[in-house]
């Protein structure tokens, strides 16, 4: 737990985004958002770079990252952490969750699973696992991921921008992976794990992965972890309405196809983001739009619904 001197909690968010393409406009939105969240309230912001998928890591965009970062006046504090460094821990983690009863091991494929299931679940269009392997799997059977086990009932969390928030976990999906057979460690414990270490309470995102929040606050409660403070941001869509791809609206130091514009791209997320930034502020540079972000960002007008931000 992050405290200060007199004890009180301070809050540390983070952005942790993923080497496997550049930035583009919607994570320049949840970066810019999870920084002036956690500055508003005197805190720290963290960077984290979720780099466990090594096959799709492309060289050099995490340094294209942390200068498309800097380039928008976007400083984290401390040293950067990576995924790849934290398996020794997400190891220990497993062991505690196994030594609870709470995981079981999976022989089935994603085609048994399609094969299996009537539909994909429509909130995130995962495809249902219909329990299986729940109860054993035959000696000598090839195990293709560890899974946890859920519960039928209700996990409610609250939203700084969408209240309260409630998943079943059995009809939004059943278990879910936690661990790959090869050994790898899924997304769902590593970012739990990550968190937990770096001392984070704050996690600011993307709506995209609110489905996963729920599946998440499951993990913590289990390991008996503290769970963070959460806001989902409004998602930035292309003219479709879509969320946009890691190619669409590409934000990047190394392409230089906002250099010089900066500041214009900032002044429009911080309206995409409900905040009224201020006419007066309209040449400004990074630096300063970003000092006013942190002095004024109020989570209450973040609005409801997401859409276009600028196309490119």
């Amino acid at each position: 737990m992050n405290q200060s001197g007199d004890g009180r909690k301070v809050t540390a968010g983070r952005f942790a985004p993923s080497p496997t393409g550049h930035l583009h406009t919607g994570s320049l939105v949840t970066a810019v958002g999870s920084r002036l969240l956690a500055k508003s309230r005197g805190g720290r912001w963290l960077l984290r770079l979720d780099d466990l998928d090594a096959p799709r890591q492309i060289t050099g965009v995490a340094d294209d990252i942390m200068a498309t970062l800097e380039s928008f006046s976007l400083f984290w504090d401390g040293e950067i952490s990576r995924q790849s460094l934290n398996t020794g821990e997400y190891e220990k983690f497993f062991e505690i969750l196994l030594e609870k009863g709470t995981l079981y091991p999976c022989r089935c494929s994603r085609r048994d699973i399609a094969l299996s299931a009537s539909a994909p679940h429509p909130q995130d269009d995962s495809v249902p696992y219909p329990g299986t392997c729940r109860h054993g799997v035959s000696p000598g059977e090839t195990i293709r991921s560890w899974r946890i086990k859920v519960l039928d009932e209700d996990i409610c969390f609250s939203d700084l921008r969408l209240g309260v928030v409630c998943r079943n976990l059995v009809t939004s999906g059943n278990d879910f992976v936690v661990r790959r057979g090869d050994g790898g460690f899924a997304y769902q414990l590593a970012v739990v794990v990550d968190d937990f270490i770096t001392g984070v309470n704050q996690v600011a995102r993307g709506d995209d992965l609110l489905h996963s929040t729920a599946r998440q606050i499951h993990i913590q409660r289990i390991l008996g972890i503290p769970e963070p403070e959460y806001c989902h941001f409004p998602l930035v869509t292309g003219q479709d309405g879509k969320k946009l791809s890691k190619r669409d609206n590409l934000v990047s130091s190394e392409l230089g196809n906002w250099r010089g514009r900066e500041s214009e791209l900032l002044l429009q997320v911080l309206s995409f983001l409900g905040q009224n930034p201020p006419q007066s502020l309209a040449g400004a540079g990074c630096a300063e739009i970003v000092e006013w972000g942190e002095a004024n960002f109020d989570s209450a007008r973040i609005p409801q619904a997401g859409g276009e931000l600028l196309m490119l």
